[in-house]
């Protein structure tokens, strides 16, 4: 371990229900008692971590609190064989970063159960471009290709300039999927056709659909980030034996649904699960993100900013002023 007795972090602070961040020197001996310490290079931000930084008890219980919901870095320290001093891993997802001190920080520790072996053709930054975001993409790609082909036809992906939407795009088109992009930023259509999208549809668009329960089948697949009534009419507008995922509720928790697309038409809803995914699922999403699925243009999807620019773009983040994926350099 390094001969230093601290180590720097985003701390947040709660104080009579107000909070405040600020980068602390930390104890070592204030992290957690598990498996692997891991000496970080790279973080990334998520709506999560904004919503982790601005005090919200549902993400995160108890302050002071390091937010980052991702990490990658190298083995400072392994209690456990799997890993070894010096190795290059991934941590994403599980408890990171929300009720245990996160990667906005120069060191994590955490269980060896949640680490993950850094991918050979896939560097740290490009672990981090990809975080959480990626990681969800990767795995609604992974179950919806089960189900549908390309020659099915077309793939709806809602929420399309967000993190998951934009990798799924990106990832969908380079399979030889035909690609439906839906997103409420009209000024964004160019974006959106170099990651690959065939078709741009404004979320205003598919929202304003009839009510009915049925509707007419216009995709053979999709990948949704959002929920709620997009979610509700991509259901009803896709074809027969067709495969949707689920993964976001940023409009509603709520379906208003009948279940005649799911009986009349066999229509398949899946959920998305990224926090507790299985390992060797998860293992295999990311090998296929480092190889067959990679984006040409990965590197240029980012801004990289330090650790000391964080909170200014968390609090662009919860006004929805944030387009591209945020890499942040620690190390």
């Amino acid at each position: 371990m390094e001969a230093n007795t601290t180590f720097k972090a985003l701390r947040i602070e709660e104080n009579d229900a107000t909070f405040s961040s600020s980068i602390k020197d930390i104890s070592f001996s204030a992290l957690a008692e598990d498996e692997v310490l891991i000496k970080v290079k790279y973080s990334s931000l998520n709506y999560k971590d904004a919503l982790s930084a601005s005090g919200n008890k549902g993400v995160t219980r108890n302050f002071p609190h390091t937010p980052g919901i991702d990490a990658v870095g190298t083995v400072a320290e392994s209690s456990n064989a799997a890993f070894k001093t010096g190795d290059s891993v991934i941590v994403t997802s599980y408890d990171l970063g929300m009720n245990t001190d996160g990667g906005l920080a120069e060191f994590v520790k955490v269980p060896a159960a949640w680490v993950v072996a850094l991918p050979e053709n896939l560097s740290m930054q490009e672990a981090m471009i990809y975080g959480t975001a990626g990681l969800t993409a990767g795995m609604s790609v992974q179950r919806l290709i089960k189900e549908v082909k390309p020659e099915d036809g077309k793939i709806a992906v809602s929420g399309a300039t967000g993190g998951v939407g934009a990798v799924s795009v990106a990832i969908l088109a380079k399979l030889g999927y035909t690609v439906v992009a839906i997103t409420g930023k009209e000024s964004e259509k160019d974006y959106l056709t170099q990651l690959g999208a065939s078709e741009i549809m404004l979320r205003s668009d598919i929202e304003a659909l009839d009510k009915k329960p049925l509707l007419k089948p216009l995709f053979a697949g999709a990948i949704d980030t959002v929920g709620g009534v997009i979610l509700e009419n991509i259901i009803k507008t896709t074809k027969p034996l067709g495969a949707v995922t689920c993964c976001g509720n940023v409009a509603s928790i709520k379906l208003d649904l009948t279940v005649f697309p799911f009986i009349l038409r066999g229509v398949s809803l899946i959920g998305i699960d990224s926090q507790n995914y299985p390992m060797d699922a998860r293992t295999k999403v990311w090998e296929n993100l480092s190889t067959a699925w990679k984006p040409a243009e990965l590197n240029a999807a980012c801004d990289e900013i330090s650790l000391d620019e964080v909170q200014a773009k968390l609090d662009l983040m919860l006004k929805g002023q944030v387009k591209r994926r945020t890499v942040v350099k620690i190390g």
